[in-house]
Parts: C-alpha cells; structure tokens; sequence
C-alpha cells in the first residue's frame, strides 16, 4: 500500500484568518476569499479537482495502453461545485471535461474507456461510493 501525505495550518477565524497547505513540492496559502470569493490562494476544492483530474487522466491512460495503444495525451479538467446542503458548504458535483489524443482509438472503445475510468479510477471511486475509511486522531494543545 502506497501512504502520502499532505497537511494544512490555520490560524485564526473563519473569514479573518489564514492557512497554509503543504504537500510534495507544493506550498501555498488559502483564504475565506480564495474558497467562498475570488481571492488570491488556492482552496481544498481546486486540490480535489487536481487529484481527481490527475487520476482519471493516468486511469485512462493505463485503460487505453491496456488495449495496445499508445495515447499521445489525455487532457482532464475537473470543475468542482462547491455550493451548500442543509449542513452547509458541500461539494455538489464534479465535472470531468477530458480530451484524449490517441492514434487507432475508435469511437466506440473511446465512449466505453472513458466510463470505465470515470468509475473505477480511485478518487472517483472515492467520491462516488465512500471507499475510504476516515480514521481521526486529534489533541487538544495546551
């Protein structure tokens, strides 16, 4: 099993406060503004855009090379909604918009790859059925 890690700070409330998420080689702050307005930062939500869009991108990738082919590229964005449930902010859909260019791919194979990685890539698998156990382990500093 294959374990990363990424981690977050914030300090202060909600809309007055600040953070910072750190993963890999990334480093960038967020804000009230660049979640729920247009501030300068990122957000958790364009970070689960990237995973998702990343792994559906390798996913089908692998699905197409599974067939003998060889893709040139396949291109994904992900458009992440984030709007309100009756708990509160929630992620109400995403959209994949995804380009593949791969010489020998039919129509018919291409319609059939991109369902099968749009379901069984890990993070839509994630999304879509609740695949992963949430363990949480907290401390109240002194």
């Amino acid at each position: 099993m294959t374990i990363r890690k990424a981690k977050s700070l914030w300090n202060g409330t909600l809309k007055e406060g600040n953070g910072t998420m750190n993963f890999s080689n990334y480093s960038g702050p967020f804000t009230f503004a660049s979640r729920f307005e247009e501030g300068k930062g990122t957000n958790p939500e364009e970070l689960v855009g990237a995973a998702h869009s990343g792994c559906y991108s390798m996913f089908l990738s692998a699905l197409i090379s599974g067939e003998g082919l060889n893709p040139e590229s396949v291109e994904t964005e992900a458009v992440v909604a984030l709007g309100k449930d009756d708990k509160g902010p929630a992620i109400t859909d995403i959209t994949l918009n995804c380009s593949v260019k791969c010489e020998g791919l039919t129509k018919e194979k291409f319609e059939e790859l991109v369902v099968a990685a749009k379901e069984n890539c890990p993070i839509s698998k994630l999304y879509a059925g609740g695949t992963a156990q949430i363990v949480l382990k907290a401390k109240l500093e002194e």
